[in-house]
């Protein structure tokens, strides 16, 4: 299973995020120990109040050229493992973040 899916939205990207992680960066594709697939990011804000998810938002909006109104958080509020679903052409949005990696 991919990190990101198509969704009638626009894309959706299951993300493991490092919050205090030194630098604000996309890492690439990790896979987890049940075989899912995850983008690999870390924030350098505090996982506290919410900080960490605001920074992987705008990090997400940077990387992908839309703006953090166009993203939501759908799972994972609390946990490393996220689940953002960006709203747009998914298509264009994959191959934008597919560039970011490589």
């Amino acid at each position: 299973m991919a990190a990101w899916s198509v969704t009638p939205d626009g894309l959706a990207i299951a993300i493991r995020l490092t919050p205090r992680g030194g630098r604000d960066s996309l890492d690439g594709i990790e896979t987890l120990a049940d075989g899912r697939q995850v983008l690999k990011a870390r924030v350098r804000a505090a996982p506290s109040e919410g900080e960490a998810n605001a920074a992987l938002i705008a990090l997400l909006a940077k990387e992908l050229q839309t703006s953090r109104s166009q993203m939501t958080l759908t799972a994972g509020a609390g946990a490393r493992l996220k689940r953002i679903v960006v709203r747009g052409d998914a298509e264009a949005l994959a191959a934008q973040l597919q560039r970011q990696l490589c």
